[in-house]
C-alpha cells in the first residue's frame, strides 16, 4: 500500500505564486488609490487601466497558487 506524500517542489512553486500575488495585492489597490486621487495627471487613463490589470492579475494568480498548492497535497 502506497502512502500519499506532499510533492515539495510543487508546494514551493505554489507558495511562490502566493507570495507574488500578495505583493500584487498591495501594489494594485495602492496604485489605484493614488491614481483616483490625482485625476488631473497626463497619464491618468493609462495608469488607471494598468492598476486595474494589476488587481485582476492578483486575483488570478491567487487562484492559480491555491490550485497548485492543492495539487501538491492531493496528487
Amino acid at each position: 500500500m502506497k502512502t500519499k506524500s506532499t510533492n515539495k517542489k510543487v508546494l514551493i512553486k505554489g507558495l511562490k505564486y502566493m507570495g507574488f500575488a500578495l505583493l500584487l495585492m498591495f501594489i494594485g489597490p495602492s496604485l489605484l488609490y493614488l491614481i483616483l486621487s490625482n485625476d488631473d495627471k497626463p497619464f491618468y487613463t493609462i495608469l488607471l487601466i494598468l492598476s486595474i490589470l494589476i488587481c485582476l492579475s492578483a486575483i488570478v494568480i491567487t487562484f492559480y497558487g491555491i490550485k497548485t498548492i492543492i495539487d501538491s497535497l492531493f496528487k
